[in-house]
């Protein structure tokens, strides 16, 4: 990213301002960023983003190389760093680019090792790594698997029976090659027997008792609330995996609630939380938790939404961004008995399928944007089904006998969502490469799906006819192809200027669109800067910048 574009975006994760530094901090601050997400350094600039000048280094040296030498020279395993010398503002700042420790975590020479986190306001910091944090990091990084560390201490006897058949049961649905072998031939061909002890902590996570897994994996806990009605509930689980994940769903499946809907001669179940939702999102949170990091994996569920988190951060190289396109498991070992086991798709696209169910049952995609470096929080959006687009996919799909795939769900859910949306907006709001969007919106266009209008940068995309046809809601092409985005803009801006804030129903009100169409609305004059979002659920409302 360009130095200005730095400058403008303020303080992040991954972008430090620091108007001075000695050579001692700035290795801590460099080891900081790598043992994060990587990021860029700028030397010179004050914490509000004023440039001030960098000062010269000890020795009264400007030279960025010799700044790169002593960062690399200073940490351990050594850190290689990108210095270059800016002028901005008639000052020299120096940019240091500094990349995600692999492998890591790396140290500065005298023993430091911190991390950049957000603080509960949002803000960055660095923090010292905890004991577990550096080992489960070491681990990851190196290609090491946790479960096929040593159980120091267990036996056979730690294994319980009726785990292995639960296993067995399970492998067999799946038409598994192991759903026949005998307990030890099971833990050989998982991958579980290591060279040095009969027992691996993933033979405890998979097939230990209650209590060996208390005692080797103490941070094996897992809670469920449901949060609805007068009387919360609150379960607590503790025990060995596969167990525990049907535990889990089964708790889910019994408050899970079923809506009908006809679209012709067609009915259809939509479920309050889809199948393929449930399984992915809670056997994910189990398998790929990093169980060296304390805190429990918590399921919940309120009125607006069902979240599953977890302690540890993603696994390096999946971000919130490409979570869709990359597909790395923190333990190898659990992954596959869970495939095998038929809890997790076993393509390895279980996210994928996961946010498909949910457009297809009409809401919004879920979410990871609550995740930090420290845990991973998937959020599913449980509001008032989008009927007109279930409908929609119900009779187009049953008509062409295809049916839409991920990337056009996303687009055709967002400009229903939005009213109507320029390619820009799309691969902004659903971080597509702006080549995936065109090639996705000209098949759209090419299916009757979507139609344009103006041309260049004006050009805009929503829903034809045909769509709202198929969705029984007919009017609602009328009412989309005549609003004026500019318009419905500018009645919002002197709402705002008039009253002092502005709710989402008001200002669907306002424009005459439904809710959904207000937030694409709202969503791109925050985007702009001209309103900010305060308040959360029901108590969100947008004021002035």
């Amino acid at each position: 990213m360009d130095t200005s574009d730095l400058l403008r975006g303020g303080e992040t994760l991954t972008t430090e301002f620091k108007s001075h530094l000695n050579d001692r901090d700035l290795t801590k601050a460099a080891t900081c960023l790598a043992n994060a997400q990587g990021g860029t350094l700028l030397l010179g600039v004050d914490d509000d983003g004023r440039v001030v000048g960098a000062q010269p280094r000890p020795g009264g040296h400007m030279d960025p190389a010799r700044v790169a030498a002593y960062v690399q020279n200073s940490t351990d395993p050594p850190l290689g760093v990108a210095v270059s010398l800016e002028h901005i503002d008639g000052q020299q700042v120096f940019r240091i680019d500094v990349p995600t420790a692999t492998p890591g975590p790396v140290a500065t020479k005298d023993g430091y090792y911190t991390k950049r986190v957000l603080d509960t306001l949002g803000q960055p910091q660095c923090v010292p790594m905890s004991p577990q944090e550096i080992v489960s990091m070491g681990m990851v990084t190196r290609g090491q698997d946790y479960a096929a560390a040593v159980a120091v201490g267990a036996t056979q006897t730690d294994l319980d029976p009726v785990e292995f058949d639960r296993y067995r049961r399970l492998s067999s649905l799946t038409r598994d090659s192991t759903a026949n072998l005998q307990d030890e031939d099971i833990l050989r061909a998982l991958g579980l027997v290591p060279l040095a002890a009969p027992v691996s902590l993933g033979a405890i996570l998979l097939f230990g008792r209650v209590e060996a897994v208390a005692r080797w994996v103490p941070n094996a806990e897992f809670i469920f609330q449901d949060l609805r009605g007068a009387s919360p509930s609150n379960e607590r689980l503790v025990g060995p995996l596969l167990r525990v994940t049907e535990e889990m769903q089964a708790l889910i499946d019994a408050r899970n609630s079923v809506t009908e809907l006809m679209a012709g001669i067609h009915r259809l179940d939509v479920p309050l939380i889809p199948s393929v939702t449930r399984r992915e999102a809670v056997a994910n949170a189990i398998v790929h938790r990093d169980y060296s990091a304390l805190g429990p994996t918590r399921v919940q569920i309120d009125d607006a939404e069902f979240v599953v988190s977890n302690p540890g951060g993603l696994p390096p190289g999946v971000t919130i961004h490409n979570i869709l396109d990359e597909s790395r498991p923190r333990s190898p070992i659990l992954a596959d008995a869970f495939k095998r086991a038929g809890l997790v798709e076993r393509k390895g696209k279980g996210v994928n399928e996961m946010f498909e169910q949910q457009l297809r049952a009409g809401r919004d995609a879920p979410s990871y944007a609550r995740s930090t470096t420290n845990s991973v929080l998937v959020s599913v959006p449980l509001g008032t089904a989008d009927l007109d687009l279930v409908r929609f996919l119900l009779t187009f799909e049953n008509e062409q006998q295809r049916s839409l795939g991920l990337d056009q769900l996303r687009v055709v859910h967002e400009i229903k969502a939005m009213g109507s949306a320029a390619p820009s907006e799309l691969a902004e709001a659903l971080a597509m490469l702006p080549a995936a969007v065109r090639s996705t919106t000209t098949q759209l266009v090419e299916l009757g799906i979507l139609e344009s209008r103006g041309v260049g940068r004006s050009r805009r995309l929503h829903l034809t006819p045909r769509f709202y046809d198929l969705a029984q809601d007919r009017t609602a092409y009328v009412r989309v192809k005549g609003a004026d985005p500019i318009q419905q803009e500018r009645m919002i801006g002197d709402y705002v200027d008039a009253y002092g804030s502005i709710t989402r129903a008001q200002a669907a009100g306002l424009c005459q669109v439904s809710p959904t169409q207000a937030r694409g609305v709202l969503k791109r004059m925050v985007d702009r800067g001209e309103l900010r979002l305060v308040g959360e659920r029901r108590g969100a409302k947008y004021v002035r910048e």
